[in-house]
């Protein structure tokens, strides 16, 4: 399992105490506020992952955990609905929070109400989906990967496990970061990517429409996943139709380890979500104590990196304990 190496870098920058600061190029940016004082703050961490989710379980934990760490309170809160993320903010920006950390599942349904805490001198900081957005909406930064380039990985590794039809799945309806992830996966496999759309709150129904679109398609040899508990689901379909195609995922969580453990599961590209909860609240704490930014105007990536069967055992404990 690998880390990026610009993570690496800045987790060693940040150990000694440093960041570019506000003098370095990208700033021009940052909202244009003052050193705040020591005292403790609360930053509000908004997603479109409702708690409960695998996958944004960690993020919130890692957010947690660095508030803990810099005695600072953090509140998360998450809904897939563009219009209540939007009221989410409002709310925050109407509490006059120290920082807001937001996903940007859909910049365009959020940029008024991003707009509003840039204009009420809040730093924002954007993580997971959107970073080509991020700058355009007045974050200081962006922290994920970048889904195009883990999309063209994912596809590689498929094509060098002999797949040439894929079946990538959905599971959220106008998310930006889905549909890269598909593109660049067509990139890297360099054969036919067909789109599944799926409910993911509704998991027996993606087993039953991935079963059904592999039993009508014997030419499908592969599935790709992009979200932990859809790999699970596809996992099942692909047993129940006696198929013999290739499964990958986007995204870790317990199960998926297992499964990959197991055979079930050729591999998960992994863009270390703790890291996007955990680094967004320690970038706004140095804003907000030492007006320090962190990118230079491009964004932080956390992935990908890829858990595969050779290094699945060293990542379950982790996941088990929410930090994987």
């Amino acid at each position: 399992m690998r880390r990026t190496p610009i993570v690496l870098a800045l987790l060693g920058a940040l150990t000694l105490g440093g960041c570019s600061s506000s003098g370095e190029p990208g700033a021009e940016s940052a909202p244009a506020a003052g050193p705040a004082s020591a005292d403790a703050a609360t930053f509000a961490v908004i997603t479109h992952g409702a708690p409960g989710d695998a996958f944004w379980d960690v993020v919130k934990n890692g957010a947690e955990a660095a508030g803990k760490q810099y005695g600072a309170t953090v509140t998360y809160q998450g809904d897939g609905d563009p219009g209540k993320q939007s009221q989410l903010i409002d709310q925050a920006v109407s509490e006059k929070v120290g920082g807001i950390v937001v996903s940007l599942a859909n910049p365009d349904a959020l940029k008024e109400a991003i707009g509003k805490a840039v204009a009420a001198k809040i730093p924002v900081v954007t993580i997971n989906s959107g970073a080509d957005s991020s700058k355009e909406l007045g974050a200081i930064t962006h922290v994920g990967q970048s889904e195009d380039v883990a999309g063209r990985g994912a596809g590689e590794q498929l094509k060098a496990g002999g797949v040439t039809k894929l079946l990538c799945v959905i599971h959220e309806a106008g998310n930006i970061g889905l549909d890269q992830r598909c593109k660049g996966a067509e990139e890297g496999l360099g054969g036919t990517v067909e789109r599944l759309q799926v409910d993911v709150s509704n998991l027996a129904d993606v087993t039953s429409k991935v079963t059904a679109k592999l039993q009508s398609d014997k030419q499908v040899n592969g599935v790709l996943a992009l979200n932990p508990a859809i790999a699970v689901a596809a996992r099942d379909a692909i047993k129940d139709s006696g198929s013999q195609a290739k499964l990958a995922t986007f995204d870790l969580s317990a199960d998926v380890v297992t499964a990959i453990k197991d055979g079930d599961i050729l591999f998960a590209v992994d863009q270390q979500q703790y890291l996007q909860g955990w680094l967004p609240i320690t970038f706004l704490n140095l804003y907000r104590t030492n007006l320090n930014t962190v990118g230079g105007g491009l964004p932080v990536n956390t992935g990908p990196g890829f858990v595969t069967k050779e290094t699945a055992d060293q990542v379950a404990k982790l996941a088990e304990a929410g930090t994987r």
